[in-house]
């Protein structure tokens, strides 16, 4: 029997999920430990190994992968917590990193700071123009060499960076994705100075067309490559010494995981790994449940998330943005706010309330942590309304302090504002409902979906508490708490159910129809790339599958849409198929007419995305019948708790979800707890679990 684990690192809890391919599904959590996330690791194993009833070492030792989701590499970059930098580039093109084409005035921001243009930043710039130097040499559109390199001014600029103290250099050449020669011969003459440099090349990690972007992407990717080598260094010799046999897989954003060794040299990759696991899992829940159309909903201490499964696919893009920046990052599109369940309620300057960014993470940690924390958060507010139990979290393992919650909601909310703790609780518990549900209409409306055609899927330690609300806000029926024995930890089933996924690709633009030709060699280079990658991965795959993609444009347009190109011989008609389907996605992402075919229609950027398929499918284990519908037996006591402040606090039966089964049904409200996270199901909404043990919300209110 072999093992798999993934580990989903979040900015409050750590999360582990253990899977044996043969029913056995087990799941830990434990406080993250920011100083060193590894700490935090090996704690929620230990809970893995404690309800297996092993030590350590034997769990370990008979698992065949480690799976891991950080955010460590995503939190440096959007705090600038990041060490400094060089980077190197084409004589004449330096300054392209600091006029951001223009494009970096505005990326990421709201409607609200771009109407305030007074109030905007413009401090964006990734580095300091001291450590951006330039080099001697021109490769044209075509890939060929114009300028030879010269290997002189190399060596100048590099020893400049390194006398200024620098131990990572980013190297980004005009065209160099077309000819990667003179990158890598820059590389050859860095670690001839200095072996222990890191050199990120622009040609392995961003062979995409766009300087700006390109440069972007490298320079971040230089940035986190380092502190993402050391951390993984520490976190595997810690596993070795347990006893880890197997492989430690890192996530990446693309919603497949790569082998630790190699994840530092391209590690802008794994930027959104942590993000994506939710969708990773809902994909193979959805599989069991026969879910096709799933809206994902991930609320943990931190932030919450959205993404999208249309139609048994996860929702793909092929570019991001870190601090006005665009990153060229094949992605799972994930939408975020910071509103988890750590984030702090605060009043404006024009006295109205607001509900995060800002989060208490798991240091100091919410007021009621009785950790240091003292502003009042969504945990908090709910702990306040009787949501949560005073007995506390995880079991009663977290204790819970309502008297410092109260403390804390009283003197900076609910005095501030005329109100008594109570309705300020409830207040912050009204706007996290209504901010999470207008990130799911932008997430999904906004894209072009129904909402009623979609089932919901919530989970993280928060989101149970708040799914049912925000579903009925945009008119999702279905809504489906993925408990079990995953529970909050859902995220870390995602990532232990992922499999390899590794992209390659390559910028060749050229007006369509393309030549049939030159598109096969550009996906046959691809896809050799990507299997011989596959290979230095180390493990047995029970088959490959390829996926190849077009990036496709109007000429003289920004906005390019990949779609798919099939499999096999590539011909006209292959080619002519492939410009309809772009036309056809440009009309359901802009609207119909908004194309302009006559302008002529362009190829871009060649893809390909393998995935190496793992011999482990995680299902959930089946939850035993229940004699009949009645829970109440599972009902262990009442309490207070309110769920709208303008009815006030209703006495609600308190159910333990450990002593309930399949076919019962819960009628609203009731307050569901579970070891690792709580379940609200509203007033007027009925709740039934299902054969894996989730609970299933119907948001439509009995009449």
């Amino acid at each position: 029997m072999a093992y798999v684990i993934g580990v989903d690192v979040g900015g409050t809890f750590t999360d582990a999920v253990l899977d044996d391919d043969a029913g056995t599904v087990v799941a830990a959590k434990a406080p993250s430990t920011p100083d060193d996330y590894s700490r935090g690791v090996m704690e929620a194993l230990a809970g893995l190994a404690e309800q297996l009833a092993e030590p350590v070492g034997e769990m370990l030792g008979k698992t065949h992968h480690v799976a891991h989701g950080t955010t460590s590499s995503l939190n440096a970059l959007v705090t600038r917590n990041v060490p400094p930098v060089g980077f190197l580039t084409t004589v004449g093109h330096r300054d392209s990193i600091f006029i951001m084409n223009v494009e970096g005035r505005y990326l990421g921001s709201s409607p609200d700071e771009l109407q305030n243009v007074l109030g905007q930043s413009k401090n964006h710039g990734l580095i300091p123009k001291r450590h951006a130097l330039e080099v001697v040499e021109r490769i044209d559109r075509d890939g060929n060499v114009v300028v030879p390199l010269d290997e002189d001014s190399v060596r100048t600029a590099v020893n400049s960076l390194l006398a200024d103290g620098i131990r990572s250099i980013a190297v980004s050449l005009l065209w160099s994705f077309k000819n990667p020669v003179h990158e890598r011969r820059i590389r050859e003459l860095i670690h001839a100075v200095d072996p222990g440099v890191f050199v990120a090349l622009s040609s392995e990690v961003s062979p995409r067309i766009r300087e700006f972007a390109r440069n972007a992407t490298t320079i971040m990717s230089s940035q986190i490559g380092p502190g993402l080598g050391e951390y993984l260094g520490v976190l595997e010799g810690r596993l070795r010494e347990q006893g880890l046999v197997g492989p430690l897989l890192v996530m990446q954003s693309n919603g497949g995981a790569i082998a630790a060794s190699e994840a530092p040299s391209t590690a802008i990759s794994t930027v959104g790994s942590v993000l994506t696991g939710g969708v990773v899992g809902a994909v193979s829940l959805g599989r069991q449940l026969a879910h096709r159309n799933i809206i994902t909903t991930d609320v943990g201490g931190t932030t919450f998330l959205v993404g999208l499964v249309v139609d048994g696919e996860p929702v793909r893009a092929s570019t991001t943005i870190i601090n006005h920046h665009p990153v060229n990052v094949p992605t799972l599109e994930v939408h975020a706010i910071g509103s988890g369940g750590g984030a702090i309620a605060w009043i404006d300057d024009g006295g109205n309330l607001q509900v995060g960014p800002r989060s208490a993470q798991s240091v100091p940690g919410p007021a009621c942590y009785d950790t240091g924390g003292t502003e009042p958060t969504n945990t908090d507010a709910n702990l306040v309304l009787g949501i949560l139990p005073e007995s506390g979290l995880l079991g009663g393992r977290k204790a819970l302090n309502v008297k410092a919650a109260r403390r804390a909601i009283r003197e900076r909310i609910a005095g501030p504002l005329g109100l008594s703790v109570e309705d300020a609780a409830a207040a912050i518990y009204a706007i996290q409902n209504a901010q999470t549900g207008d990130l799911l209409r932008k997430t999904v409306v906004e894209a072009g979906h129904d909402p009623r055609s979609f089932v919901l899927y919530a989970f993280g330690g928060a989101g149970p508490a708040y799914c049912a609300s925000y579903a009925a806000e945009v008119g999702v029926r279905e809504v489906v708490v993925p408990l079990g024995p995953v529970a909050s930890a859902f995220s870390a089933y995602g990532l232990a159910s992922s499999d390899i996924v590794l992209a390659s690709e390559l910028s060749d633009p050229g007006p369509m129809p393309f030549d049939p030709v030159r598109a096969a060699d550009n996906f046959a280079v691809l896809e050799e790339q990507v299997r011989s990658a596959l290979d230095r991965q180390g493990l047995s795959y029970e088959r490959i599958e390829c996926v190849r993609s077009l990036d496709l444009r109007y000429t003289a347009q920004l906005a390019e849409v990949s779609v798919e190109v099939p499999n096999g011989p590539l011909d006209a008609t292959t080619i002519a198929d492939t410009v309809a389907a772009f036309e056809k996605r440009y009309a359901e992402l802009y609207g119909e007419g908004t194309g302009f075919s006559a302008a002529g229609i362009q190829a871009i950027t060649f893809r390909v995305r393998g995935t190496g398929v793992l011999p482990f499918s995680p299902t959930l284990p089946k939850l035993a019948d229940a004699e009949g519908s009645d829970p109440s037996a599972a009902s262990h006591s009442t309490r207070k708790v309110c769920l709208d402040a303008r009815v006030g606090y209703v006495e609600t039966p308190i159910y333990d979800y450990l002593a309930l089964k399949a076919g019962h049904v819960i009628t609203g409200p009731a307050v569901i707890e579970v070891p690792t996270t709580t379940v609200v199901v509203p007033p007027e909404m009925t709740g039934v679990v299902d054969h894996l043990g989730n609970l299933t919300i119907d948001t439509q209110k009995r009449s």
